[in-house]
């Protein structure tokens, strides 16, 4: 699965992580907390390869993530790692199952092909009925759910998510939380949510505190 080990990683005179060892388990889902500038999201960036760490390494399926160049590893996020961040990030011009389908058309999939996954993706988070909805015209909850279905869409090792329910209200934050273990429950998949959110963070399976860099005992 994902084995991080000794992490560090700084900016300038700050250092921000301050040797990290955690492995993350195979579909479960899983929690980062702790208040703001701990770490989180920064440790969140290098586990999906959106960041390099100065020392340490991290595995992901047994490959050593740090050894691939640029191209390579654009490549791997794109197959192994799905994202959702607290604010959805959907291309305004396209509709709810034009963006899920994009990174299966990067991936090299054939139109069809992503089309028949977007849309039993879109089916399944209950949004059958809004395929051919642009972001503008969907609720912030709607969303979020397309963004989901987008970072499924490749059959990722792991979904990360940033503060994946901050932008949303109480209903649709409590919906997107069942959403996540529906998706543990039904298709097996494994996520890492860094929240704020205690709600969230007590239903994880694994709850994982940090302060200053350093994992919390």
């Amino acid at each position: 699965m994902i084995k991080v080990e000794n992490i560090t990683k700084s900016y300038g005179a700050l250092m921000v992580l301050k040797g990290i060892t955690l492995e993350i388990p195979e579909k479960k889902v899983v929690a980062i907390v702790g208040p703001s500038g701990a770490g989180k999201t920064t440790l969140l960036q290098i586990m999906g390869t959106l960041g390099r760490a100065d020392s340490g390494q991290v595995l992901i399926n047994g490959e050593n993530v740090a050894q691939l160049n640029d191209r390579q590893l654009a490549k791997f996020r794109n197959t192994h790692i799905g994202f959702v961040f607290q604010f959805h990030h959907l291309l305004p011009e396209f509709t709810a199952l034009e963006n899920v389908c994009m990174p299966a058309l990067i991936a090299g999939k054939g139109m069809a092909t992503a089309t028949k996954k977007a849309t039993e993706l879109l089916n399944m988070l209950g949004l059958s009925d809004r395929l051919d909805h642009k972001p503008s015209e969907l609720s912030g909850g709607e969303q979020q759910r397309v963004a989901v279905a987008r970072a499924l869409i490749n059959n990722p090792t792991v979904v990360l998510a940033d503060e994946p329910s901050g932008n949303l209200d109480s209903r649709n934050k409590e919906e997107l939380h069942k959403l996540f273990f529906m998706l543990r429950d039904q298709l097996g998949q494994t996520f890492v949510v860094v929240t704020h959110d205690k709600e969230l963070a007590q239903m994880a399976d694994l709850q994982v505190s940090m302060n200053d860099g350093l994992l919390c005992p």
